[in-house]
């Protein structure tokens, strides 16, 4: 039900834009509470939601392990619970992995129509795991790029990526070989220190950051982090959880449902970068989604 993930950004636009309307807009969501679980290096993160104008409950559990040994074993594995708001009954639980990598594409697809500039013909994308691939299949179902180029620390998976997708791809032998010249950057790695530095990256180019989720992990330098225009999902999440932000001290300059609001500009002629830690309110909406979805089949 989810194998277009374009079909979720009308959804999407408004609950970003809810979510940044206030108390006004009806989402609640705290920000995420995040477990460690410190004798495996792993962590538990725990994301409710309610969405008024969806009249949907979710809470979604999701594991995260940095440096696994075992690599059968997906980094991040999630579930999504689906409740009844008017009386509390659990109706659903779904698969949270495949939510996840489809409805953080799509806000990255938002961000990108937004933030782009006016002709962009290359795409990069930093690592080729779960993301790169929900990322790449959005990306070019709804942009029309000249070149798709992916670096990833692994060239095999890389490369394995290359031939598994539907289109020409070129895989660079570096991250600053992959990003020269690209108009629409994405990041998708594990990266803990920077893997992109603000002197590679072409004036006016647009970045999507989805890795480094935690407040000391970092896939973006200072200068790229200081000298651009940065937009987040939600301030009160990446000034608590994004390393990029933390600590490179980078001034947010507006939230994404902001912008769809029109509340604030989206500065597309200017270097941008979204940082998109992701939010329960995109679990909630994408749930829904499914579930309505297969309900209308049965």
């Amino acid at each position: 039900h989810l194998h277009r993930a374009s079909l979720l950004l009308p959804a999407l636009e408004a609950a970003l834009a809810n979510f940044s309307a206030g108390a006004a807009g009806g989402v609640v969501q705290p920000v995420r509470t995040v477990l460690p679980v410190l004798r495996h290096g792993g962590y538990l993160g725990v994301m409710p939601a309610y969405s008024a104008a969806d009249d949907a409950l979710t809470t979604k559990l999701v594991t995260f392990y940095e440096h696994l040994k075992d690599s059968s074993v997906p980094s991040h594995q999630a579930t999504v619970l689906l409740f009844d708001p008017s009386n509390g009954t659990l109706k659903a639980v779904l698969d949270g992995s495949v939510i996840t990598a489809k409805r953080t594409a799509a806000v990255s697809a938002i961000a990108t129509k937004l933030l782009m500039p006016a002709f962009a013909e290359v795409l990069c994308i930093l690592g080729a795991g779960v993301q790169a691939y929900s990322h790449y299949d959005i990306f070019t179902e709804l942009f029309t790029f000249k070149e798709v180029r992916i670096w990833n620390r692994t060239k095999e998976k890389a490369l394995k990526f290359a031939s598994s997708v539907s289109g020409p791809v070129r895989v660079c032998s570096s991250a600053q070989e992959a990003v020269t010249g690209a108009d629409v950057i994405v990041t998708v790695t594990m990266a803990t220190t920077p893997i992109l530095f603000g002197d590679w990256v072409k004036p006016g180019a647009h970045i999507n950051a989805v890795g480094a989720s935690r407040p000391d992990w970092r896939e973006l330098d200072d200068e790229l982090m200081k000298n651009s225009v940065l937009f987040v999902d939600s301030r009160d999440a990446a000034l608590t959880e994004s390393g990029d932000v933390i600590l490179s001290g980078a001034e947010i300059f507006a939230e994404l449902g902001e912008v769809l609001k029109g509340t604030k500009p989206a500065l597309p002629e200017k270097t941008t970068v979204f940082k998109s830690l992701g939010m329960a309110v995109e679990d909630t909406v994408a749930a829904k989604f499914v579930y309505d979805a297969w309900s209308a089949g049965n």
